[in-house]
């Protein structure tokens, strides 16, 4: 391993774009690089480790202003408690299981929608699934609230 490494490199090691690492470097979650003298990004090694920290942090759902918070963590983690992070993640884990919820109930309303229309060779103007949508007869409709 090197000590720095170019933005193509890190970019190849962690498999992510260039634009991509410039754009966690302008929101602050990867180091700012030294120049060399001919102007090149010089990334320490740790940003090896945090690029790959946050593609983790994003498989699992987080998105990156929770993964700067995590990031903070990271860095305190000597300061900070087993407590304080799995409150963080439980927090996302409450957030993914209400979008699982809502997804939930929006299939539910459009299959009712679609089991309603018989799919035949109708005018469109006969179809059950625009009547339902323009006449907000779904289940969606009775059983989520959107915020506005």
């Amino acid at each position: 391993m090197s000590d720095f490494y170019k933005i193509g490199t890190l970019a190849k090691e962690t498999g992510v774009t260039v634009e991509t690492l410039r754009f966690y470097e302008k929101q602050g979650l990867i180091p700012r690089p030294h120049r060399s003298e001919a102007g090149y990004r010089l990334y320490p090694t740790i940003a090896l480790n945090q690029v790959a920290f946050i593609l983790r942090a994003k498989e699992v759902g987080f998105s990156l202003k929770d993964i700067s918070g995590l990031l903070a963590l990271e860095v305190n983690r000597d300061q900070e408690t087993c407590k304080t992070v799995k409150n963080f993640a439980e927090e996302k884990l409450a957030d993914i299981e209400a979008k699982i919820k809502e997804l939930e109930q929006m299939r539910n309303a459009l299959k009712q929608i679609t089991d309603a229309c018989c799919g035949g060779s109708l005018p469109a103007s006969h179809c059950t699934i625009l009547s339902a949508l323009a006449e907000g007869n779904t289940e969606e409709e009775s059983t989520h609230v959107t915020a506005g």
